[in-house]
């Protein structure tokens, strides 16, 4: 059941006013500097003109919970339109780290672009030149290798005291933790330096990183050890040039989930290359990560995804997993194009989340549920291990882009349970924070921010997972609205 709390920000007279500085005024008004919206969501793939310094986030609703502390890192583009020349798709805006921090019951906000060689040529000429996933660029681009083209916008890896900020057609970017300041591109081996190391790392229940990094019909399968260091990485022959986002993983295997989205042509941008062949089918490789020449391939009807949820194996050697499964790409070439136009009705039915199970005697089934949903997550707790509950975002409708809400799927028992704010929230990827010393799913908060289209304000909120339908815990607001990101990362 899907709650709604309309009132649930609207009762809050008693809330003190926020003390603004002359430093977060400039900030403030830097950040919404921006051309006249064109709909009621263009907010969220709106410009941000400038970096966001460290600011207190005012208390809106409730309070913090005892033991909630540590830091929500979220990466997603940030600037798309220049005087010059634009970004035309959303996936190729610059990216912008961000980081919420909880401690001592109350909660900052800061936010500072990655410094690539595409920002500091861009910043130059005053005009996105670029390629990119979907955007043309022009001659002017200085692009001689795939980390000229790395926007760093789309995920983040904490690796001792640096964070990652990942995209998926290069290295990861090293970041400094503290403050959001840009390092130095991360060379994990040297013949492979700017390889792929793709947006969606997957630990393992013994803390081991793994990766993969896709590059047609080849694929790099890095693992890495808990604190970022290399421990191996190996080049794969893929049977199929398939474009793939994610991949999952159990304790034992890798899962590669290659859609029927193939790379047939070399294109600027990438997605001009790409052919949706549904008759195809959807192919499933099952990698032993201990052994990666021992594989095997399940073939399912094809769909069309961009995130997978964690995988876990039964004790007969069954393997689950969940996807935000549509039905055609037609989100990734036109849906985006129209996020960052800001106007027009995004084409095709939002995605729903389904459950893929592999047997053992080689079947392969897909069961839908009746949950539209993206971003799906899990109990970090339970990586590659039998789980039941994933938290995703919700609300998303024919034709208007966005989720306006969260929910938890629970695979055993078929029961979605919610909550949505409703038309004037952009809800963004929710993640699970543990609860300090407990074990149970539920034993966890939700964290993550949405974007108040009426106040026109970015917004962080806590939900218990015992009880989502309630709604938020804790509630704060920033004085400004930063865009929509992509993936994000708790350190508690």
């Amino acid at each position: 059941m899907i709650h709604s709390r309309r009132a649930f920000l609207m009762g809050a007279a008693a809330l003190s006013a926020a003390v603004a500085t002359p430093e977060m005024t400039r900030a403030a008004a830097a950040l919404n500097a921006v051309a006249e919206l064109k709909a009621d969501w263009a907010l969220a793939t709106r410009d941000v003109a400038a970096d966001a310094p460290r600011h207190a986030l005012r208390l809106i609703h409730g309070r913090a919970p005892a033991g909630l502390e540590g830091v929500l890192y979220r990466n997603g583009p940030g600037r798309f339109r220049r005087p010059g020349g634009s970004a035309t798709h959303w996936f190729d805006g610059d990216g912008l780290m961000r980081a919420f921090r909880i401690q001592d019951g109350q909660a900052t906000l800061e936010a500072r672009f990655a410094d690539t060689p595409k920002r500091r040529t861009e910043t130059e000429l005053d005009a996105v030149v670029t390629p990119g996933f979907g955007t043309r660029g022009d001659a002017r681009a200085r692009v001689g290798s795939n980390d000229d083209a790395n926007a760093a916008n789309t995920g983040v890896m904490p690796a001792g005291d640096r964070i990652w900020a990942l995209w998926e057609g290069g290295s990861p970017l090293a970041m400094d933790a503290a403050d959001l300041s840009t390092q130095a591109f991360v060379t994990l081996r040297s013949d492979l330096k700017g390889m792929p190391f793709q947006a969606h790392p997957r630990r393992g229940p013994d803390g081991s990183i793994w990766n993969v990094g896709a590059a047609g019909d080849r694929a790099v399968i890095w693992r890495l050890n808990p604190d970022g260091g290399l421990n191996q990485a190996e080049v794969l022959r893929l049977p199929r040039a398939s474009y793939m986002h994610d991949f999952t993983a159990t304790d034992r295997h890798l899962i590669l989930v290659m859609q029927p989205w193939l790379f047939e042509t070399q294109a600027t941008p990438i997605i001009n290359g790409l052919v949706w062949r549904p008759e195809a089918g959807t192919q499933v490789m099952v990698l032993d990560k201990d052994d990666l020449s021992r594989r095997r391939i399940y073939e399912l009807p094809g769909f069309f995804h961009f995130h997978l949820g964690d995988a876990w194996a039964e004790a007969d050697g069954t393997i689950r997993f969940d996807v935000a499964a549509a039905e055609d790409p037609r989100f990734a070439v036109d849906g985006a194009r129209v996020l960052v136009e800001g106007q027009g009705t995004v084409p095709g039915d939002p995605a729903t989340l389904a459950l893929i199970t592999l047997r053992p005697d080689g079947r392969a089934e897909m069961t839908r549920s009746n949950a539209v949903g993206e971003f799906p997550q899990s109990d970090p707790r339970r990586r590659g291990l039998k789980r039941r509950l994933t938290v995703h975002t919700g609300g998303e409708t024919r034709g208007r882009p966005l989720p306006t809400g969260l929910a938890l799927q629970d695979w055993e028992t078929g029961r979605s349970e919610g909550f949505t704010f409703g038309r004037h929230q952009v809800v963004e990827e929710v993640l699970f924070a543990p609860k300090p010393g407990a074990t149970a799913e539920r034993d966890a908060w939700l964290i993550g921010p949405s974007i108040n289209l009426d106040a026109g304000r970015t917004e962080l909120h806590v939900f218990d997972a015992a009880r989502i339908e309630d709604g938020p815990v804790v509630s704060w607001a920033a004085d400004f609205a930063l865009p929509a990101g992509f993936h994000g990362a708790w350190v508690g």
